[in-house]
Formats: C-alpha cells, sequence, structure tokens
C-alpha cells in the first residue's frame, strides 16, 4: 500500500459503530474519484483486502449503477448512478439559493413561517425555512421529514405524481388529528383540486392550531420539484387570511419556478 492510499484508507477508516462493507464501498468510489479508474486488483491494494473482497464490492456499486467497467480495459471507473446523486443534490441546492431571497420576503410580509420543502421517498423533506415576525419560537423544520398526506406541502408534491406513484409511495394513509386525510378517494380527489387551482391549504391536519398554505415550485421542463408554504397558528391564519394570502404564496412560488427556467 503506497503512503498515499495509506492515508486515504487512515481518512476512511470505520467509524466506531460503523459498517465496515459500507465504509470500503464509500472508499472504493473515493478511489475512483481520485484515479479515474483502476482494475480491482489496484482497488483491493489501496484498500488492503483480498482480490476476492474488493470484486464483490465492486459488484454490488455495478449493480447499483454507482460503477461501471471499462469493457476494453477491464477497469472500472465511477457509473451515472454518482452522477444522478450528483444532480439531485445540485437541484436541491438551486432550490435553496433561488427561493432563499424570495422565501425571507414572503416571511416580511406575511409575518409567518416560510418552508421550501421536496419529496423524498414516502415524506416531504424540508429544505430551507424563514421565520416571520410573528412566528414566536416557531419550529425548525429544517432537515426534517413530514408526511405527505397530512401537509400543505406534501399534497402539492404529491400534486406532480401518477396515481400509481402515489399508491406506491402511500400504502396507508395514518391518522394525525381528526382532520387527517385518511382515504385514497378522498386524498386523490384533493390532489385533483390542488392541480386545478395550483395551490394546497391543510387545516389542523398534521398537528391540532396548525394550519398552512403551498404552492408548487416547477423547474425549466414544467415539473414540481418543490413546495413552498406559508405556514402558523390557526387562530391567525383563519379562512379569511387564508384566501388573503393565497395569491401572494402562488406568486412566491412562480418567482422561485421562473428563476429555475420555468416557462423561459
Amino acid at each position: 500500500m503506497t503512503a498515499e492510499s495509506a492515508s486515504l484508507a487512515a481518512e476512511t477508516a470505520p467509524a466506531p459503530g460503523g459498517v465496515q462493507s459500507v465504509d470500503r464501498a464509500l472508499t472504493i468510489l473515493a478511489i475512483l474519484a481520485r484515479l479515474g479508474e483502476a482494475g480491482v486488483t489496484e482497488i483491493a491494494g489501496e484498500l488492503g483486502v483480498h482480490k476476492s473482497t474488493a470484486f464483490r464490492l465492486v459488484a454490488t456499486l455495478e449493480g447499483h449503477g454507482m460503477v461501471e467497467q471499462n469493457e476494453d480495459r477491464g477497469k472500472y471507473r465511477l457509473g451515472v448512478g454518482v452522477l444522478r446523486l450528483a444532480g439531485a443534490t445540485t437541484a436541491r441546492l438551486d432550490v435553496v439559493q433561488e427561493s432563499r431571497p424570495i422565501c425571507r420576503k414572503l416571511a416580511a410580509d406575511t409575518g409567518e413561517t416560510v418552508n421550501i420543502a421536496v419529496l423524498s421517498d414516502r415524506s416531504a423533506l424540508y429544505l430551507d425555512q424563514v421565520a416571520g415576525q410573528s412566528a414566536l419560537q416557531s419550529h425548525n423544520w429544517v432537515g426534517q421529514h413530514i408526511p405527505l398526506h397530512a401537509t400543505s406541502n406534501g399534497k402539492v408534491l404529491l400534486s406532480g405524481l401518477s396515481e400509481e406513484e402515489i399508491d406506491k409511495r402511500l400504502p396507508r394513509l395514518p391518522s394525525y388529528t381528526a382532520e387527517t386525510v385518511t382515504t385514497k378517494a378522498r386524498l386523490k380527489r384533493e390532489l385533483r383540486e390542488v392541480r386545478e387551482q395550483g395551490f394546497a391549504v391543510a387545516v389542523d391536519e398534521l398537528e391540532i392550531g396548525l394550519t398552512a398554505i403551498a404552492a408548487p415550485i416547477r423547474n425549466a421542463h414544467g415539473d414540481v420539484i418543490a413546495s413552498i408554504s406559508v405556514s402558523g397558528p390557526t387562530f391567525r391564519l383563519g379562512e379569511r387570511k387564508v384566501k388573503e394570502l393565497l395569491p401572494t404564496v402562488q406568486d412566491a412560488a412562480d418567482e422561485v419556478s421562473t428563476r429555475l427556467g420555468y416557462g423561459a
């Protein structure tokens, strides 16, 4: 093992409680990123493991599209799976970057909390949050996963999916309050309305006393890639206030979408 590979092995050594095979697989990706391409023998040498162990790890990565083999030379390089992951991360960073000034203005104009959310498997992942002046000790949702069927952001994100995809992501609809939508028929009916109206409202569905309004953020192709919402206590966001805020939330979503190339 060279001094450079020894240093790499030390940097990527399994953390306490870590899974050795996962650490080794990630180290292989780091090796290929550094070298460009490498054979199984070379990878085994870099890892300090038997060739058969390296082959099993590489084969698993290849099965997931994370590495691919150069048939002419029998060496491996990073695969398109890595590009897909990088592309998804870049897209999320773009959404946060382009939406931040708009979120700040929306929070200042409404006085309430503004969130940006994206689809993440069977939930919505909150990427960013800006609290308005009226939001006293607002809960920080950034990095948290929330139910798709019980939130305005979740319903907006679901509205961009086919019925088959919705069924796949939501095998069941757990209840959080008496207002939570718990049947597929009602949910799909509401999602049709979301598509037609261009917004979603959730009142006391995730938590009693919490109301939220959300609108879709679209990319250059018109796909719903994120959602922007205004949320606050139900006693402040009554029916009249919700109707008043709807155009403001939709305008903010449209502005972010335009920044991302929609309608260009």
